[in-house]
């Protein structure tokens, strides 16, 4: 009796000590859930969007001095709708009829540029070290111990009533309001709406800015939760709380609300009781060390994975979607065959240019960011072949490149294996957990298989990372993964510029067997399984062998990439390179280029490693102009992640890619000038023919 009384009061006591937390995961799911409910897009940026309101009022209360009311007004009231209104009027209102995984991107864009632009803008930076101030006085200090088994602090008692409140108030919008009916049929088919007479922009900004005021009342209400006010600790907790929006299939709040709380109160109920399990059953030891933090992210990939409703989820589309005319195909296929040979001159041309001045005359740091650029392409390929031929959104790819650095590191340090030799078993360990990854999300698409994949890619930071059979341990946090160079017979890849050539080579012929497959039957087969996998399955084409192939020859790539990264910076840098956060940015800049060419691959890797030297520090300017340079040079580097995240804006109405894109408008006016030459010489020589 006694023991089952203690269980009681400890089941009793997770339950209280989850519920807060959960609520904080609800109130997040039911942004998730408003903001795909009323316009279809699977909104990333939720966490950018927190981040702004929560730094926006952290500033106004702690910097400018203000009082909570004015600094909560700001912050929530004005500062949150503007943004939705501006996302929604400037951007998400042209991709009302884009596909679910074009807004994905486009929201992944904006997940990266929003903070930097706020911390630009406004000269914020992050604070760490200080838990921000909450909405009432002393709301992390003063506790309240109803029942004598859990105390709760004020801030956790506003972040339930918050929850709750949010949740009757939009399920009364969506149920008995016209404007809620608006709302729902907008995201249907805004074009059939309006022939209701419907003004679906009017609706869909109200929409997007009561989103928004979701987020920023979220950021206020999260904040105090950390001892730091960085935008990766929001975008954490989104990434946690989309399982509690999964479990309402992203359409029904009262069950993202309840798979907030479950979730909640299910991660303190395993923190609770598996420590004392451990006691009995040491084997449980690694597991209560490694599992407890990743146990969101278990939860998320298994919802995801064992739940048959979420793969029967509907995906938001406009019945008049047909009407829309069919993607462009390629540059490459559509101009001529001399224009072609002189495009390929050329390229080769400028890139030979630009190699032998770089051997020649760079320095030592502009030999590194060359390679670095090249090397970055190689891991960019791998984008290329599971983005661009498959048609398949991976957020893990940093995850597969990691795994491929870390091998080198594993067997360099602990076999003292050749690093080249390193790299090639790397990159097969990583096909392997591609391949292996592809059969649990076979039956998932779209949306669905991105968040897969980024689930998987948190798992594997906050739980593999820290074996020392795949991290190192806890000595390789401290003293780093130290990498050495190659020596391959005669030649020393300790010399920056040796090394230089033999990533171009790797580079050649990894591109070479991207072309060859796109070329291929294996390429053919994977565009036919993003036009249609019925269409595919019907004349044989299996569906699961093809995304399996497409994984692993993805993974390979990028974890052959990461190993030579880690070769070139003679350490993993497993915080700096391969974090779930930042492979995000990978993504958004090669689709944004162009994610079905080597070329887009390429210049996503010169844009990744040259840009910031060449066009924010003005080394591109200062070349042109023999070092005269304007007065606001250099600029910040979080130029960067804004502009290449708002450009991906433009891969909705581009699909093919921003460089592919400008490639088919040069073919079409080179082949219409080159048809007029012809037609004048034509009518000329017609002319003197004419005359006696």
């Amino acid at each position: 009796m006694v023991l089952a009384a203690g269980t009681g009061a400890d089941v009793l006591r997770a339950v209280l000590q989850g519920t807060p937390p959960g609520a904080v995961y609800a109130l997040v799911a039911l942004g998730f859930v408003l903001t795909y409910k009323t316009s279809g897009v699977f909104n990333l940026a939720f966490g950018a969007q927190a981040f702004v309101s929560a730094a926006m009022y952290f500033q106004a209360r702690v910097e400018w001095g203000w009082s909570t009311v004015p600094a909560l007004i700001l912050a929530v009231f004005v500062l949150a709708p503007l943004i939705g209104f501006l996302m929604e009027r400037l951007i998400f209102r042209h991709l009302r009829t884009a596909s679910a995984v074009s807004k994905l991107v486009v929201a992944i864009g904006l997940s990266v540029a929003l903070p930097s632009l706020f911390e630009t803008l406004t000269g914020f930076s992050g604070v760490a070290g200080k838990t921000p101030e909450g909405l009432v006085p002393d709301g992390a200090n003063v506790f309240y111990d109803p029942l004598g088994v859990y105390p709760f602090s004020r801030d956790e008692l506003v972040a339930l009533g918050v929850a709750v409140v949010g949740m009757l108030g939009l399920g009364a919008l969506f149920r008995f309001t016209s404007l809620g009916l608006a709302m729902r049929a907008v995201v249907e088919s805004p074009r059939m709406t309006e022939l209701a007479g419907i003004d679906a922009d009017r609706v869909s900004s109200v929409a997007w800015m009561l989103s928004s005021f979701f987020a920023g009342m979220a950021g206020v209400l999260i904040a105090p939760r950390f001892n730091t006010l960085m935008a990766p600790d929001f975008f954490h907790l989104v990434v946690v709380a989309i399982a509690a929006a999964a479990i309402g299939r992203l359409v029904s709040l009262p069950r993202a609300l309840l798979g907030g709380l479950g979730l909640g109160i299910f991660i303190a109920l395993f923190r609770t009781f598996l420590p004392r399990w451990s006691v009995d059953l040491p084997w449980l030891e690694p597991f209560q060390d490694n599992l407890t933090p990743s146990m969101p992210f278990v939860v998320l990939f298994g919802v995801l994975v064992l739940w048959p409703a979420i793969r029967r989820s509907p995906a938001a589309a406009d019945p008049l979607s047909g009407v829309d005319p069919p993607p462009p195909s390629l540059a490459s296929t559509t101009r001529s065959v001399t224009l072609t040979r002189a495009a390929r001159v050329f390229g080769v041309c400028f890139l030979l240019l630009v190699g032998l001045t770089v051997w020649f005359r760079g320095d030592v740091v502009w030999v590194h960011l060359v390679t670095q650029a090249i090397i970055m392409s190689i891991i960019f390929l791998s984008v290329t072949v599971i983005t661009g031929l498959a048609g398949q959104i991976s957020l893990c790819q940093g995850t597969f490149a990691a795994i491929g650095a870390l091998t080198v590191f594993q067997l360099a340090d602990r076999w003292d294996v050749s690093v080249l030799a390193a790299a090639l078993v790397g990159a097969a360990i990583a096909a392997v957990v591609g391949a292996l990854l592809s059969i649990p999300v076979l039956r998932l698409g779209g949306i669905w298989l991105a968040i897969a994949t980024l689930a998987f890619a948190f798992f594997f930071d906050a739980v593999m990372l820290k074996f020392s059979w795949v991290g190192g341990g806890g000595s390789s946090l401290l003293q780093g993964h130290r990498v050495p160079r190659p020596v391959l017979g005669p030649w020393d890849f300790a010399d920056d510029q040796r090394f230089l050539a033999l990533v171009v080579v790797v580079f050649t012929v990894v591109s070479i067997l991207v072309i060859r497959i796109r070329e291929g039957t294996t390429g053919l087969t994977l565009r036919g399984l993003r036009g249609s996998e019925v269409a595919a399955e019907s004349i044989g084409v299996s569906p699961a062998r093809a995304r399996m192939v497409a994984f692993a020859l993805s993974a390979a790539i990028a974890g052959l990439g990461g190993g030579l990264l880690a070769i070139h910076q003679e350490n993993v840098n497993y915080g700096n390179n391969f974090t779930p956060t930042a492979a995000l940015f990978w993504v958004v800049l090669v689709v944004t280029l162009s994610a079905r060419t080597v070329e887009g691959a390429a210049q996503a890797g010169a844009a990744f490693s040259l840009f910031n030297a060449v066009i924010l520090r003005g080394a591109g300017l200062a070349w042109i102009t023999r070092g005269h340079l304007p007065g606001f040079f250099p600029l910040s580097p979080k130029w960067r992640f804004v502009l290449f995240g708002l450009a991906s804006i433009q891969f909705a109405r581009h699909p093919e890619g921003l460089v592919e894109h400008g490639k088919r408008r040069a073919t079409v006016g080179v082949e219409a000038r080159l048809a007029a030459r012809r037609e004048r010489a034509s009518l000329q020589d017609a002319d003197g023919g004419e005359q006696p």
